[in-house]
């Protein structure tokens, strides 16, 4: 039986691991839809732990949430969610990154690490790559509808899903 996965809020120490596993997601995901000089770059994790020190230790990011989910003391997955970046957005979160290797796709890593970055009941916007059927689906499951609104950036399709805050029963005492 496998041991279960957990979820935690990242730390400065964690960067090296969230940018291999960034990586890794990136060449698993995105092979064909993505140029392959940007995926095979030999600096590309290098830079993507840069990223994720800078993401991690400055103070500009501070409102920003990330976690990681791990299992056996391995991060397997990564998620950052902030402020919108869009004076026009009527979210207040935005999903910036949440990957989990393909290894471990439906743990429940994915949904644990959306959950600890925004919460269930928040109102939010993502982008997602189109086509990207498994992520798409995954958003759909966790009340995200596509807006109509579509971007292309770096020549990969993009769609914009977004989800209103969203009502929940009382639970019972």
């Amino acid at each position: 039986m496998a041991t279960p996965v957990s979820v935690r809020y990242a730390r400065v120490e964690d960067a090296a691991e969230m940018a291999r596993v960034n990586v890794r997601s990136w060449r698993e995901t995105y092979r064909g839809l993505m140029a392959d000089h940007v995926l095979d770059d030999p600096g590309l994790p290098a830079a993507r732990e840069r990223f994720w020190t800078a993401m991690l230790s400055d103070e500009r990011y501070l409102a920003n949430s990330v976690a990681v989910a791990e299992r056996d003391g391995e991060v397997i997955g990564i998620a950052m969610a902030g402020p919108s970046r869009s004076s026009e957005s009527q979210w207040g979160t935005q999903l910036y990154v949440l990957y989990v290797v393909a290894a471990e796709h439906g743990t429940g890593a994915g949904a644990g690490l959306l959950d600890a970055v925004i919460g269930p009941r928040d109102s939010a916007a993502l982008w997602v790559a189109d086509p990207n059927p498994r992520a798409q689906a995954f958003y759909r499951k966790h009340g995200f509808v596509a807006d109509g609104t579509v971007n292309v950036e770096d020549g990969v399709r993009e769609i914009r899903m977004v989800r209103s805050e969203r009502q929940t029963a009382p639970r019972a005492p």
